[in-house]
C-alpha cells in the first residue's frame, strides 16, 4: 500500500468507514480492480486530504457536486452518510441540498431530498426538529 492509499483509508475512517464505498469498489473488483485503489489514493488521499477545508465543509461541497451531475445516487447516498459523519447537522445537510435547487433544479435536489430522508430514516434522525 501506498502512503496516498494509507492516507485516503485514514480519512475515509474519519469520515465514517468505508462501508458503502467498499460495497461499490467489491462490486466492480472483477471488472476493473485497480479503481477502488485510485478512487482512495487520488479522491481521499489527494484532493480530501488537502488543507483549507475541514471534513464536513468537504462533504458539503461534494453533495452540490454530485447532486448537480445527476445520475450518482449511490455516491449521494454514501456522501450523505459521511458529511454526517464529519461533523454537519441534519439540518445543514438538508439546507446544503437546497443550496442546489438554482444551479441543478428542482427534479435533481427532489431526488436527492429523497436520498437524504432515506438515509435519514435508517439513522433514526427522523423527523427532524
Amino acid at each position: 500500500m501506498t502512503e496516498r492509499f494509507q492516507r485516503g483509508l485514514a480519512r475515509q475512517q474519519e469520515i465514517g468507514g468505508a462501508g458503502p464505498r467498499r460495497r461499490a469498489y467489491d462490486a466492480l473488483a472483477d471488472v476493473a480492480p485497480d479503481l477502488s485503489r485510485l478512487a482512495v489514493e487520488f479522491a481521499y488521499g489527494d484532493i480530501h486530504s488537502r488543507p483549507g477545508l475541514d471534513a464536513g465543509q468537504r462533504e458539503l461541497v461534494i453533495l452540490g457536486a454530485l447532486i448537480a451531475t445527476g445520475g450518482v445516487e449511490p455516491q449521494l447516498e454514501a456522501h450523505i452518510g459521511s458529511a454526517l459523519g464529519a461533523g454537519p447537522t441534519p439540518r445543514a445537510v438538508v439546507e446544503a441540498v437546497m443550496q442546489a435547487i438554482p444551479y441543478a433544479g428542482f427534479p435533481r435536489v427532489f431526488a436527492a431530498m429523497a436520498i437524504v430522508r432515506r438515509v435519514f430514516a435508517e439513522r433514526n434522525l427522523l423527523p427532524l426538529q
